[in-house]
């Protein structure tokens, strides 16, 4: 790849990583907020706005943050599964993908916040550890793209 074009698909892909971060941040207040207060129209209409950060920003910030990762692996020096750093990047992007896909519910507790009855207290949380958990991993994937750990994933069969 020419250096002007990864280097634009580079800044495009730190942009779209630290709006995801940004992203989940805000979900992670939305939900304490929702957990933490006694006002249950306070707690309805967190719930009801973090499907709209998660479909506007959540969904196409990570898919372009994957698809822009996989390129400068693919393209670049460092490799996608040459160094561990890049591996475990990627992993850790992949698991915050599916940890929203498969465990975050916000319309589910919109739903049980809507008949007036306040939601359970492990399920309330539950949702706020979902995107705790994931802005943690997009903490350390950050880390790890600065300071770049030395090592290299070793294949059997290949040499050294």
């Amino acid at each position: 790849m020419r250096p002007r074009i990864r280097k634009a698909v580079l800044v495009i892909h730190v942009i779209a990583s630290v709006a995801l971060l940004g992203e989940v941040w805000g979900l992670v207040v939305l939900n304490t907020a929702a957990a933490l207060t006694k006002d249950l129209e306070l707690a309805h209409a967190a719930y009801r706005l973090m499907p709209l950060l998660v479909f506007a920003g959540g969904i196409p910030l990570s898919v372009t943050a994957l698809i822009t990762g996989i390129t400068l692996g693919l393209t670049g020096h460092w490799g996608l599964f040459r160094h561990y750093w890049v591996t475990v990047k990627l992993v850790l992007l992949v698991a915050v993908i599916c940890a929203g896909m498969l465990l975050f519910d916000p319309e589910g507790m919109a739903a049980v916040t809507e008949g007036g009855r306040a939601a359970g207290a492990t399920r309330q949380w539950s949702q706020v550890a979902v995107p705790g958990a994931q802005i943690v991993a997009l903490m350390t994937a950050t880390a790890l793209s600065v300071f770049k750990p030395r090592g290299k994933l070793r294949w059997p069969g290949k040499r050294p």
